[in-house]
């Protein structure tokens, strides 16, 4: 991380505890991270995740990795630098949204574990979740409608995750969703009773 240029400032606290906004929203906050290979199907399920959720009466938004390269990061590429940074960034706004008392869903490859750590290590215990969606580089390749690994082995897209770069597993993520054994709806169903069970939601 980059050595901060901002001086002569000071964090400004509101009036309103976390407390009061767990009471107001009737939820918890927190930031539910996917991560995964290209394919394996975070995306898909996080949007499920989060029309399930805003159906049921729950604050929920997504970051989506396509997404947030359009707008925030448009600047940054996928080097091991930029793929850092980009996730360095997307986690302070999601310690935002988290705070805010969103359920704020995360759909990022994310391929460094320590990059991962440093975007939990931002916010309070028990605000972030991280679900490895695992899917093997086999099945990941079979859904490819992008072509994108086509081309990664091709040579024509460089530092691509799993092909030309590393992808690193989590090792101790909250929730696994081996999703070329679990449906769409089975994955959601196992986020959606996670959060139940640890009192983020009442079902």
């Amino acid at each position: 991380m980059s050595e901060s240029k901002s001086t002569n400032i000071k964090w400004h606290h509101g009036k309103i505890s976390q407390e009061d906004r767990d009471k107001s929203m009737n939820q918890k906050g927190a930031t539910i991270w996917f991560t995964g290979l290209s394919g394996s199907g975070k995306s898909t399920i996080a949007v499920e995740l989060e029309h399930a959720l805003i159906e049921n009466g729950y604050k929920a938004n997504i970051l989506d990795g396509d997404n947030v390269r359009h707008g925030l990061n448009s600047n940054l590429g996928f080097s091991p630098e930029d793929r850092t940074e980009n996730i360095r960034r997307i986690g302070e706004v999601a310690k935002l949204f988290t705070a805010a008392n969103m359920l704020n869903i995360t759909a990022f490859i994310s391929p460094y574990r320590a990059d991962r750590d440093v975007a939990r290590a931002t916010q309070g215990e028990g605000d972030f979740i991280e679900v490895y969606v695992k899917c093997s580089l086999e099945e990941c390749e079979k859904r490819d409608t992008k072509g994108l690994y086509k081309k990664a082995r091709a040579g024509e897209i460089p530092e691509f995750t799993g092909i030309s770069a590393p992808y690193e597993e989590p090792e101790n993520a909250e929730l696994v969703l081996a999703t070329d054994e679990l449906s769409v709806d089975d994955s959601v169903r196992k986020v959606i009773d996670y959060l139940a069970e640890k009192g983020y939601i009442t079902l």
